[in-house]
């Protein structure tokens, strides 16, 4: 898997956006100015850490890439499926729309969100000059978020599904994310009879199950009519030498940000 580290910020990259010109990272927690237990590059400002050490941080991830951080745009991601389409940055003044999918064709706008185990979609059609970001953990993955934003790129900037580029973050692995009965019946609900291959049965046992949350979201984009799907394959919870998980860390941990421009 390709990762890079200019200096000492450590990023990872997915082969087909970097093919296809699009400025963009999913950043790892080392190189950051944070101490323990958000070592060291967290960028999650409601965790418990100093302000102006994530704001040190989150300029170092801009700096990495090349990119202004007074481009950046970003929300406050709640597990919805509302999706907002951005001309322009986010000032500092101004409050954050609540939100868990951004689009944006500006090359003047760079999009940025956390993430700690739920699963970060990478978006772009480098044809019409889109791109995109969302957030789905197991709501925001039953509730569709990635379709949401799909339907958005076509709905607003006209693009074909069969040219969009979708890429799945590292994030949490099946093996590592048993869910409850009541988590269970939704994936039932929204996904009917594919359900039972998102759902494992943990060690065997039938009444444990783990949900996929990887194959979840490839199915929603290959229904989508996407078919340039990149899963990057790696868990957060298994790999906590370059990635924050909420679960694994027993909610005591950082976010990583993930970055997309033109």
């Amino acid at each position: 898997m390709p990762f890079y580290q200019p200096e000492n910020v450590r990023y990872f990259a997915f082969e087909s956006l970097s093919e296809a010109g699009i400025t963009h990272a999913v950043f790892t927690r080392h190189g950051g100015a944070s101490p323990y237990p958000w070592k060291s590059l967290n960028v999650g400002a409601l965790v418990g850490d100093d302000p102006a050490r994530v704001m040190e941080n989150r300029q170092r991830c801009f700096r990495t890439m090349g990119r202004a951080p007074d481009t950046m745009y970003d929300v406050w991601q709640v597990h919805g499926n509302d999706v907002v389409c951005t001309d322009v940055p986010r000032p500092a003044n101004v409050p954050h729309l609540k939100a868990d999918a951004i689009l944006t064709d500006r090359p003047g706008v760079t999009l940025f969100m956390r993430f700690a185990d739920c699963v970060p979609v990478l978006l772009a059609d480098p044809n019409r000059r889109v791109v995109g970001l969302a957030h789905a953990g197991w709501l925001g993955t039953v509730r569709r978020t990635v379709a949401a934003a799909v339907n958005a790129m076509e709905e607003k900037y006209h693009s074909a599904p069969s040219d969009i580029i979708a890429c799945i973050g590292p994030s949490i692995g099946t093996h590592h994310y048993e869910v409850g009965p009541e988590v269970a019946d939704q994936v039932r609900t929204t996904f009917g009879a594919d359900a039972r291959s998102l759902l494992v049965a943990s060690n065997g046992d039938q009444q444990r199950v783990q949900f996929d949350l990887w194959a979840a979201n490839r199915l929603i984009l290959e229904q989508c009519g996407l078919w340039q799907i990149e899963v990057a394959g790696l868990c957060t919870a298994c790999h906590l030498e370059d990635w924050y998980s909420h679960r694994a860390e027993a909610g005591q941990t950082g976010r990583f940000g993930v970055l997309i421009g033109l």
